[in-house]
C-alpha cells in the first residue's frame, strides 16, 4: 500500500495525503501587494490537484519586506480583502487544507520580477525602496546597502507578521508557514554571514536565533490553538562558515519549545558564494536527519519529481510528507499519476470524475456517473 497516500496529522489539522504544493512566488500581485485573478486561477487549478495541502505564495508582512514590487501581502485588511475570493472559491470546489507562508525580503527584496531578470532595484529605481537586513551588509557587491534594523524596526516587523497572521486565521485559512529560509529577513538573522550585530540579536547561536524565535512566538500566540503554525527553514548555506545542518537542529528543538508543527526543509539563498550539489531531492538528508533527531514533523523538499521517489522518501521515513513545487506547476494533476502509478486513490472533483481512465476503475475512489 502507498505511504505517499495516507493521512497525516500536523498538529490538529487532518492531511488526507502526505503531498504538499510548496509556496511559490507568481510576482503578480497589482504592484501594491494587492491579489488579483491571477491568483484565483492559479491557485485554483492547484486546489483540484488531489494533494493534502496547498502552501500559498510568500506573501509579505510589511511593504518593504516585498521580494519585488509585484509580490503578493497581507499587510493590511484590504490585502485580505483581496485575497478572500480566491480562498472562498478553493473552499467551494476542494477538500484541499489550505496554508500561507508569511515571510519579509530583508536585503534581498526590492528585486526585479525573475522573468525581466531579477536584479536589485536601486533605491533610484522607480520600482526600487530603501531595504532593511540585520546588519548593513548587501546581499551582493553593487546591490542595495540595507539599513541595519533598530530595535523599533524589529517591533514593527514582529508585530507586522503576528498582524497578517490574524488576517490569516481570520480568512479561514487552515495553518501558516514562517519563511524562515532562501536567504530572507529570518534566515539574515540566523546566519553569521548576514549578521554582524553586536547586540543581544548577534554573534552567538543564541543570539543569532533569538529574533526568529521572537516572531514565531508572535504568530503562534495572535492565532487560536486550532491554527498550525510551522516553519521553512534553508539547513545550510551551503558557505563555509556560514548557517549549517547542526545549527538548523538547534533551531527546530527551539522551535519545538515554543510549540511548532512542523519544519519545511530546504536550502541555500542566503549568499551568492554558494555551492549547491544540485540533484533529485539534493535536501532529503537534511530533512531526514531532522526528522531522526527531533519530534518535528518534516517536510521534504528540493527536485522531487517522480511518484516512486516520494514513495521512496516516506517508506523509508526520511520525512513526513514531501513538497513540490515547479514539478506540480509543469504537471497540476501530479497526484492524480501518482496515485494511478502507485495503486492508490486520489480526490477529484465529481465534474472531472469520468476523466479517469477505464482500467483505473477506482482511481477516484467509488463514483457513479449517470450517462446522457
Amino acid at each position: 500500500m502507498s505511504k505517499l497516500f495516507t493521512p497525516i496529522a500536523l498538529g490538529p489539522l487532518q492531511l488526507e495525503n502526505r503531498i504538499a504544493i510548496a509556496p511559490m512566488c507568481q510576482y503578480s500581485a497589482d504592484g501594491n501587494g494587492m491579489a488579483t485573478d491571477w491568483h484565483t486561477i492559479h491557485l485554483g487549478h492547484l486546489a483540484l490537484s488531489g494533494a493534502g495541502l496547498l502552501i500559498i505564495e510568500a506573501t509579505a508582512v510589511t511593504q518593504e519586506g516585498r521580494i519585488s514590487p509585484d509580490d503578493l501581502g497581507l499587510w493590511s485588511d484590504a490585502h485580505a480583502e483581496a485575497l478572500k475570493p480566491a480562498i472562498e472559491s478553493m473552499r467551494r470546489y476542494s477538500p484541499i487544507k489550505i496554508a500561507i507562508q508569511l515571510g519579509h525580503a530583508g536585503r534581498k527584496a526590492s528585486s526585479e520580477v525573475p522573468w525581466q531578470g531579477g536584479a536589485n532595484l536601486p533605491v533610484d529605481n522607480p520600482r526600487g525602496w530603501q531595504t532593511v537586513a540585520p546588519s548593513a551588509l548587501p546581499h551582493a557587491e553593487g546591490e542595495t546597502v540595507p539599513v541595519a534594523l533598530d530595535k523599533e524596526g524589529l517591533a514593527r516587523i514582529k508585530e507586522g507578521f503576528a498582524a497578517c497572521a490574524r488576517r490569516a486565521h481570520a480568512l479561514g485559512l487552515d495553518a501558516i508557514e514562517l519563511h524562515g529560509a532562501h536567504g530572507y529577513l529570518l534566515h539574515q538573522f540566523m546566519s553569521p554571514l548576514s549578521n554582524r550585530r553586536t547586540d543581544e540579536y548577534g554573534g552567538s547561536l543564541e543570539n543569532r536565533i533569538r529574533f526568529p524565535l521572537e516572531v514565531f512566538k508572535a504568530v503562534r500566540d495572535a492565532v487560536p490553538a486550532p491554527m498550525v503554525v510551522g516553519m521553512r527553514i534553508s539547513a545550510t548555506d551551503w558557505v563555509e562558515g556560514g548557517w549549517d545542518l547542526e545549527q538548523s537542529l538547534v533551531l527546530t528543538r527551539e522551535l519545538e519549545k515554543l510549540g511548532c508543527q512542523f519544519i519545511h526543509v530546504s536550502s541555500g539563498g542566503l549568499s551568492p558564494q554558494q555551492k549547491i550539489p544540485l540533484g533529485p531531492g539534493y535536501q532529503i538528508d537534511f530533512a531526514a536527519r531532522i526528522k531522526a533527531e527531533t519530534s518535528m514533523p518534516t517536510i521534504g523538499v528540493g527536485l522531487i519529481t517522480e511518484p516512486l521517489q516520494a514513495e521512496t522518501i516516506i517508506q523509508s521515513g526520511q520525512a513526513d510528507m514531501v513538497a513540490l513545487a515547479r514539478a506540480i506547476l509543469y504537471d497540476p494533476r501530479w497526484p492524480w499519476h501518482a496515485a494511478a502509478e502507485l495503486g492508490a486513490q486520489v480526490s477529484a472533483p465529481p465534474q472531472y470524475w469520468r476523466s479517469q481512465p477505464h482500467q483505473l476503475k477506482n482511481l477516484f475512489g467509488p463514483t457513479k456517473l449517470g450517462q446522457r
